[in-house]
């Protein structure tokens, strides 16, 4: 279980993670809660490491077994709820996609907000590019409902409070010459309705949102509704950022 062979063992946080059972992170939480069993003995040490060809690992009563990682990017449409499942039973963006695999959005994206979404079983990879302290880049498009002024593009890129934390667009401009209500900004956030929420902070409404794209991936060719596998290198980019 520990380190009968090197090469091959891997830290047991990881192994959960890469199984596409949860993060990295709860990995930890799950293994110091004693919840996680190897060929038959209750776990709590996180230096723990793994066999994963001949070990058995089970998380509370869930016979662990390590996936290929795929990872998809969907062309987000409107009217899908981002999420494996709802309560309202409404489509869900898991419902766009064809695969056996276990997958998960990556963030999320409001119910009638378009455009990049990448979906996946690794863990590991969708707490990396969503944590806050990575500064992914995420670019969206937003059509509001009224010409912005231009103070208040001043004081979005200067920053605006959303609960007594402070918010920023990094960049942001006109989409269209001489058209103020279409605009093309850039944020490192990924607060829930947080570009939402910066317009209405300065009295106006969001009427159309897109997110064009996230960590320089973006959904050039696809049109909505659409989706593709990943590549080797576009995942390699991403997580080397």
């Amino acid at each position: 279980m520990e380190n009968n062979r090197h090469s091959e063992s891997v830290r047991l946080n990881k192994y959960i993670a890469e199984s596409g059972f949860t993060s990295r992170r709860k990995a930890e939480e799950y293994i110091i809660q004693g919840r996680v069993i190897i060929n038959g003995k209750v776990v709590k040490e996180l230096a723990t490491k793994v066999d994963p060809f001949n070990d058995v690992v089970y998380v509370d009563d869930v016979k662990l077994k390590k996936k290929n990682k795929i990872y998809f990017l969907l062309n987000k449409p409107k009217g899908f709820i981002t999420s494996t499942a709802d309560e309202k039973n409404r489509n869900t963006v898991l419902d766009l996609i064809n695969t056996r695999e276990k997958i998960f959005p990556v963030g999320r994206l409001d119910y009638n907000t378009t455009g990049v979404l990448m979906l996946t079983n690794d863990g590991e990879f969708s707490n990396k590019i969503t944590h806050p302290k990575n500064n992914y880049k995420r670019v969206y498009v937003v059509k509001i409902d009224k010409d912005l002024q231009v103070k208040d593009k001043d004081q979005l890129l200067s920053g605006v409070y959303l609960d007594k934390r402070k918010g920023v667009f990094t960049e942001l401009s006109y989409v269209k010459e001489r058209n103020y209500k279409l605009i093309r900004v850039t944020t490192v956030e990924g607060r829930n309705h947080f570009v939402k929420r910066m317009f209405s902070s300065l009295g106006y409404r969001v009427v159309e949102l897109e997110r064009e794209s996230f960590g320089g991936i973006s959904t050039e060719g696809l049109k909505q509704g659409e989706y593709k596998i990943l590549s080797y290198n576009e995942i390699k980019n991403l997580m080397e950022k």
